[in-house]
């Protein structure tokens, strides 16, 4: 497949360094090259396919809905996004949702909703958001603005304004809280894209207190933790935090482009009548797709996750090769003694797929994924590392 590889090159933005593998087919956590090789997947397309690939029940709800109706505008009412809505705010209490296309663009409405909601509380002084360093939330101007790495800024400025990066310690957020006039607090409880890790239970804690005295929003980035990725619905569960807005995407869509933006009672009339909108957001394919994902997302098959999740710390546990392990559920960081990437390359030649996060080997592997595939990666994992 010469021509796949030529043609990438002379048609499709060089913004991508692939990897030297060209993907015809999958099923379930493996994946097939046009030889036919085989390899298991630990990365579920950044944590995105949560039932693996051509799982056949979000097939199915997909089909279905492709032969009904595949788009309308957001100027009428359409079930599945309805349906969609309704099992979020059930499942996590929280009251009104909004759609959008990816991660970013929730990322966006929640950044746009703490800045009006501030606006009318306080007056349009206060339109700060504060983040962590080593945060990610997006790749749009704003988000980026968001992110707290500057790697990440190096090349766009000027950034949007307005944005402050505080170290993971509460006495930062807190002198940052005194010192500015802010509307919100943005946080992932584990930080991806910043080398899978997850933040204190404690000062997860003492933030939230701190947002409820000032009447500062508290958000919750899950575009990464989110829907059953951590062993929870949403990882901010683990920490018996009550966010007031929350966002997420990747996994909720099984495979097909949706983010949303949730709630709470504090902030859910926050956006009125075009105030903010989307073409595409709560589209009647992806609503139906996210339906068939979120509906299986049960308590039981949640300890499914957290049992595959100890499998892996287990197995990891004082191997050699292994300088740390971190993270929850089935999104997991090791730290490698041998640099990452020859890790990964040497993964890749024996078979099996994993991801990075800065100087750590990254495991996204779908949700469902078969324990002897998984041992069996680990064990292709456990021999690269040396």
């Amino acid at each position: 497949m010469t021509d796949l590889v030529k043609n990438d090159g002379q048609y499709i933005a060089n913004t991508y360094a692939r990897f030297n593998l060209q993907i015809k087919r999958g099923k379930g956590a493996i994946f097939y090259d046009f030889d036919g090789k085989k390899y298991i997947d630990l990365t579920s397309g950044i944590g995105v396919n949560s039932f693996g690939v051509s799982d056949k029940i979000w097939q199915k709800a997909v089909k279905k809905q492709l032969k009904t109706l595949q788009h309308t505008s957001n100027l009428y009412y359409t079930k599945p996004c309805v349906d969609l809505a309704k099992l979020l705010c059930e499942k996590t209490g929280l009251k009104k949702v909004f759609f959008a296309n990816s991660g970013a663009e929730a990322n966006e409405c929640a950044i746009k909703t703490a800045r009006k909601y501030a606006v009318d509380k306080k007056g349009e002084e206060y339109f700060n958001i504060i983040t962590l360093k080593d945060s990610f939330h997006g790749r749009t101007i704003t988000t980026l603005s968001a992110t707290g790495q500057d790697h990440y800024h190096e090349l766009f400025n000027p950034l949007t304004t307005g944005f402050l990066y505080a170290e993971k310690n509460f006495e930062s957020v807190e002198k940052l809280v005194k010192e500015n006039k802010v509307a919100g607090i943005m946080l992932e409880i584990i930080q991806g894209e910043g080398g899978v890790i997850p933040l204190d239970k404690e000062f997860l804690t003492k933030v939230q207190e701190l947002c409820k005295k000032e009447d500062i929003l508290l958000i919750i980035d899950e575009v990464q933790t989110g829907n059953g990725r951590t062993g929870k619905l949403y990882a901010y569960m683990n920490y018996g935090l009550s966010p007031d807005i929350v966002t997420t995407a990747k996994g909720l869509g099984g495979g097909l482009p949706i983010g949303a933006c949730m709630f709470n009672e504090k902030t859910e009339k926050v956006l009125g009548y075009g105030e903010h909108g989307s073409t595409f957001g709560g589209n009647p394919v992806s609503s139906s797709g996210a339906v068939s994902i979120l509906e299986r997302l049960t308590e039981e098959f949640l300890q499914e996750v957290n049992k595959k999740s100890k499998i892996i710390f287990d197995f990891f546990k004082d191997k050699t090769g292994v300088k740390s392990i971190t993270g929850l559920g089935l999104m997991i960081g090791i730290k490698t003694v041998k640099p990452v990437k020859e890790v990964i390359k040497e993964c890749m030649a024996s078979g099996v797929l994993c991801l990075s996060a800065k100087d750590k080997l990254r495991l996204l592997p779908p949700l469902n994924i078969k324990e002897k595939d998984l041992i069996k990666a680990l064990s292709v994992i456990e021999k690269a590392l040396g």
